[in-house]
């Protein structure tokens, strides 16, 4: 193989599909199923609303981008691609002169963000509570089924599920010539480190840590219900709390229908390690706060609750791009709840970098070795 892909998740299989459309054989291995870690806990999310001007907005309009190829080159539906265009709402004057604030800054770098009146909100979504003060609605955001599409890039790569990584092999001058896994030695040129919120173990594994660390988020399902929320609806509040690094509970509501008419309610974050245990108090502050935003949901079943571990970074960018301490080794990991819309970007990057061609954004910011820099 030319490419060693370590995870199937929602990162690794765009890197994987970017990869063999730039001609190069590759095998992604996973020790779980296909997208069975951070990339099922996730909501799928392709979002430039969310994002402050800066490297990691220039990854999200990228993204954006290149996630409408992909539902052109398969089809939306295979991937249930909706482009149902973001609406962030502020119900105080303190967060509407903040949202303003954010969505010109936004307008600056290329976002098509759209301040709209009260009015003009209930006719985006009918349904909002009539105690908001503005809004701005996003038609670049949209939604996708992250396993499905995790699954359907995965099917130019050679996958090896159940198969976990036991070391790296090198030359003599300390370059990775593959991998050892429970499954055997793979031969390969490169290495991707795609594992999500395990990034960081491989990554140490590999003999280059980065600081990956996990931050655990609960999303509630509704029952099966008609079209009642229209667009990806949030809170002003919702950006300053992706951008916190408090460890303790921080909560911001987010509100979403899908295809299948379930409506997902989330988002939590806490640092807890991998702590999977069901919160009760989690769960009723983040319905509590999808009520104050839709109050018809206060009458609304919940099927389930689940959760995930974002991959988090202590400076909020994720790791991208070739490792100096390791030559052949390239990460691609740390998108904390960003990994969804941010893959098909960091794919077809990793693939640029593979092959030998310029990427065509700067991975300067991203880079591995940022860290290391800062401590010393």
């Amino acid at each position: 193989m030319d490419v060693v892909v370590v995870g199937a998740g929602m990162v690794g299989a765009a890197c994987a599909h970017f990869c063999a459309r730039a001609g190069l054989r590759v095998t992604v291995v996973d020790r779980g199923t296909v997208a069975g870690g951070t990339t099922s806990g996730g909501e799928g999310n392709v979002l430039v609303s969310d994002k402050e001007p800066g490297p990691e907005l220039d990854l999200a309009l990228l993204s954006v981008r290149l996630w409408r190829e992909l539902g052109e080159r398969f089809g939306a539906e295979a991937l249930e691609l909706q482009p149902k265009g973001g609406v962030v709402v502020a119900q105080s004057p303190e967060a509407a002169a903040g949202l303003a604030k954010l969505a010109a800054a936004q307008r600056d770098s290329g976002v098509d963000a759209r301040d709209v009146t009260p009015a003009e909100l209930f006719e985006l979504e009918p349904n909002l509570t009539r105690e908001v003060t503005s809004g701005v609605f996003y038609p670049q955001d949209m939604q996708v089924q992250p396993m499905l599409a995790a699954a359907r890039l995965l099917r130019d790569a050679t996958v090896l599920t159940g198969t976990e990584v036991l070391g790296f092999r090198r030359d003599s001058g300390g370059a990775l010539t593959g991998v050892e896994t429970s499954a055997g030695f793979l031969p390969a040129q490169w290495v991707i480190n795609a594992a999500g919120t395990w990034g960081g173990e491989v990554a140490t594994l590999a003999g280059a840590p980065v600081p990956v660390l996990p931050r655990r988020g609960f999303v509630l399902v509704t029952e099966p219900l008609p079209v009642v929320v229209r667009h990806k609806v949030y809170t002003a509040d919702y950006v300053a709390n992706v951008a916190s690094g408090d460890e303790g509970l921080e909560t911001s509501v987010v509100v979403e229908g899908t295809q299948a008419g379930t409506v997902l309610i989330g988002a939590s974050r806490e640092r807890v390690g991998f702590d999977r245990t069901f919160s009760l108090p989690v769960v009723r502050k983040l319905a509590a706060q999808a009520i104050g935003v839709f109050p018809f949901l206060a009458d609304v079943g919940l099927l389930r609750s689940y959760l995930g571990f974002r991959p988090y970074c202590p400076d909020h960018l994720p790791v991208i791009g070739p490792d100096p301490r390791v030559p052949g080794l390239v990460h691609a990991c740390g998108h904390e709840g960003a990994g969804i819309g941010l893959s098909a970007a960091t794919g077809r990057l990793i693939a640029q970098v593979v092959s030998g061609e310029k990427p065509e954004l700067d991975l300067h910011p991203f880079r591995p070795e940022r860290f290391e820099e800062e401590a010393a």
